[in-house]
């Protein structure tokens, strides 16, 4: 669910955000909990090697569960929290013998849910097995990459991947960007899609509110110096004067830069341009 502010002042004119009014108000789990520390971009030597980042509101880490080993033990879902590591929501569970983990919230998942991971487990909503194991069809996400290293796919918020077919040793799962991939059978996934499929919708309103994120403010190449940037320089307002590149020089319009000839035996069709 959306909210949307009356105009009271100017940063709220055309504000939309995502409700937080199903979420647990309750702090996150201390045991679960661990100090996050912001580099503002730099390295060890102090030097800028992310561009644009910096501030933003302190923020602690929540662990989340993403290789759900805890096999054919049943887990109830005690809270759902607002996480601000990642766009999705997470979700708290507490296992028959009292531990507790978070994972990543599946959509319509709620307070008093029971959610399990084994090899033959229900085809249900927040339950994880082998993705052998899942029927062809099924919208799937927390993909592992290596069987038992943990999900590394289809985490973030409104996601899903479905299985398009299955061939031993390996099964095809489209991805959310349109890619066609092989991924091991016997890799775990969840069955369900991602919670908080309003984020693409929101509208942050304000640069503010932008900074509270950690995003410092992007400086056009066009009005920097020549020294500075290959798009640089001109009297006026003279704009480029060449083809869009980085200020390294790598084109900006849809170059592929894609090199990893380990992984890309296992990409059947690419993604969409």
């Amino acid at each position: 669910m959306l909210n949307k502010f009356k105009p009271i002042t100017p940063g709220l004119r055309g504000t939309v955000l995502v409700s937080k009014k199903h979420l647990s108000n309750e702090k996150s789990v201390k045991s679960l909990t661990k100090p996050l520390h912001s580099t503002g971009g730099r390295n060890n030597q102090g030097r800028i090697t992310s561009r644009r980042m910096g501030g933003g509101v302190k923020r602690k880490y929540r662990q989340i569960d993403f290789k759900r080993n805890k096999i054919d033990v049943s887990a109830e879902i005690i809270r759902n929290e607002y996480d601000p590591n990642r766009t999705a929501f997470i979700s708290l569970l507490k296992y028959q013998d009292g531990e507790l983990r978070y994972i990543i919230s599946p959509k319509n998942i709620s307070v008093g849910d029971k959610v399990i991971s084994g090899d033959n487990v229900e085809i249900k909503n927040g339950n994880c097995l082998p993705i052998k194991n899942i029927p062809i069809g099924t919208n799937i996400h927390n993909i592992e990459l290596k069987p038992g290293a943990g999900a590394q796919l289809i985490r973030s918020a409104g996601s899903s991947a479905q299985i398009v077919s299955k061939e031993d040793p390996f099964v095809q799962v489209k991805l959310i960007s349109g890619e066609i991939r092989h991924i091991n059978k016997n890799s775990k996934a969840t069955i369900g899609e991602v919670s908080n499929s309003d984020q693409k919708n929101i509208k942050l309103g304000k640069a503010g509110r932008k900074r509270y994120l950690g995003f410092r403010p992007k400086v056009r190449g066009v009005v920097m110096n020549p020294v500075d940037h290959p798009h640089g320089g001109g009297e006026g307002r003279t704009s480029g004067g060449r083809n869009p590149v980085t200020p390294w020089g790598v084109s900006t319009k849809g170059k592929k830069t894609r090199n990893n000839k380990k992984t890309s035996v296992f990409i059947i069709k690419r993604r969409k341009k």
